[in-house]
C-alpha cells in the first residue's frame, strides 16, 4: 500500500541513472480485440493445395522433350530416306522419283481446292452482306446487282435451271424495292431448301442410330464429328459454297458462333424435353436417350448451317426450323 509521500510530485534530472523510462505499450484497437465472426474459429487455417507453391513441371518438360526428338527422328529418317533413294540410278530411285512426283503433285492440288473452297465461302459471305444491305436500305439498284450475283453463282447447275428460267421470266415486271429477292427467294432457293432439310434430316438420323448402337462412345463421338463435317459441306455445296476440310472447320465455327449467339443450344433442349417428356427420357434407356438428343443437336446444327450459308434471308420461303424436323426422328431411317 503507497503512502501520500511517494504520491507526491518530486522533482529529479533527466540525467538521473536511477530514472527508468518504460515504453508504453500500444493499444489494440477495437477491431483487434473484437471477437472473430460466427462459425470462424480462433485456430490458425491450415495450408490448402492452392498455397503450396508448386515446382517446374519436370514431366511435362520430359514428356515434351521425347515428343519432340521423336518428331525430328522421324524427320531426320525421313529426308535421309528421300535423299538416298533419289541419288540412286536404279529401279528404285525412279519408283522414288515418280512417287514424290505424285506426292507433290497431289498435296498441291488439295492445297488449291482447300484455297478455292474457302474463296467460295468468302465469296458467299460477300453476297449475303449484300443481300442484307439491299433489304437494309431498300436499294432497287443494288437489289438488282446482288441478284445477278445470285444467278452467276448458280449458273450452269442442273438443280437450279428451272429456277433460273423463272427468274429471266418474270425479274422485268418487277419494279418494287424487295420483291425481286423475294422473287429469288421462291424460284431459286426454296426448291434448294427442300433437298437441305433432307439431307438434315438423314445425318441427325444417322447419328441417332449410331449413337444408340455404338459400343463405344469414343466411336460414337468420332462418327457424330465427323457426320456433323460432311452435313455442313454439304450444305454449303448446295447453296454455292463448295467448301474443302478446311472450309468445313471455319464453317463450323461460324455456325457454332452463330447457335451460341441465338441460344440454340438451350433451346435444343427445351424442344426435346417438350416433344419426350421428361419423365420418358427417364424411362427410355441411356443409349436411346443419348441417340435421340445426339440426332437433335444434329438437326440444331444443319439448321444453323443453313441459316448461315443460305444467301437470302427466308423472305416468302417458309423457314426450317428444329421443331418441325424432331418427330421425324423416331421414323424409320431410311437406306443410305
Amino acid at each position: 500500500m503507497t503512502t501520500a509521500d511517494e504520491r507526491r510530485p518530486r522533482v529529479f534530472a533527466p540525467d538521473d541513472p536511477a530514472l527508468v523510462i518504460v515504453k508504453e505499450e500500444p493499444q489494440a484497437s477495437a477491431a483487434d480485440t473484437a471477437a472473430p465472426p460466427p462459425g470462424e474459429s480462433e485456430t490458425p487455417r491450415l495450408p490448402t493445395a492452392a498455397d503450396i507453391k508448386r515446382g517446374f513441371g519436370w514431366g511435362a518438360m520430359l514428356l515434351s522433350a521425347m515428343a519432340g526428338l521423336t518428331a525430328l527422328a522421324a524427320g531426320v529418317a525421313w529426308t535421309r530416306f528421300i535423299s538416298e533413294a533419289l541419288a540412286r540410278d536404279d529401279l528404285v530411285g525412279w519408283i522414288a522419283s515418280a512417287l514424290l512426283a505424285l506426292f507433290m503433285l497431289a498435296a498441291a492440288v488439295i492445297a488449291a481446292k482447300e484455297l478455292v473452297g474457302l474463296l467460295r465461302l468468302a465469296r458467299l459471305g460477300r453476297l449475303k452482306k449484300d443481300i442484307d444491305a439491299a433489304l437494309r436500305d431498300r436499294d432497287m439498284k443494288r437489289e438488282r446487282s446482288a441478284v445477278a450475283a445470285l444467278k452467276e453463282l448458280f449458273a450452269g447447275r442442273h438443280d437450279a435451271r428451272w429456277g433460273l428460267q423463272r427468274m429471266s421470266e418474270h425479274e422485268r415486271d418487277v419494279h418494287d424495292a424487295g420483291a425481286l429477292l423475294r422473287l429469288a427467294d421462291r424460284e431459286l432457293l426454296a426448291p434448294l431448301d427442300v433437298e437441305t432439310r433432307r439431307l438434315v434430316m438423314k445425318s441427325a438420323k444417322r447419328v441417332a442410330t449410331v449413337t444408340a448402337m455404338s459400343p463405344m462412345t469414343w466411336i460414337a463421338m468420332l462418327y457424330v464429328m465427323a457426320e456433323n463435317l460432311r452435313m455442313l459441306r454439304t450444305i454449303a455445296t448446295v447453296y454455292g459454297g463448295r467448301p474443302g476440310f478446311t472450309g468445313a472447320l471455319r464453317l463450323a465455327r461460324l455456325v457454332v458462333g452463330h447457335i451460341i449467339a441465338t441460344g440454340g443450344v438451350a433451346m435444343t433442349d427445351d424442344l426435346l424435353g417438350q416433344f419426350l417428356g421428361q419423365d420418358l427420357l427417364r424411362r427410355l434407356s441411356r443409349r436411346l436417350g443419348e441417340g435421340v438428343f445426339n440426332g437433335a443437336l444434329t438437326a440444331r446444327i444443319g439448321v444453323a448451317a443453313i441459316e448461315v450459308t443460305r444467301p437470302l434471308p427466308f423472305l416468302d420461303a417458309p423457314p426450317i426450323r428444329v421443331r418441325d424436323l424432331l418427330p421425324e426422328l423416331w421414323k424409320k431411317t431410311p437406306a443410305v
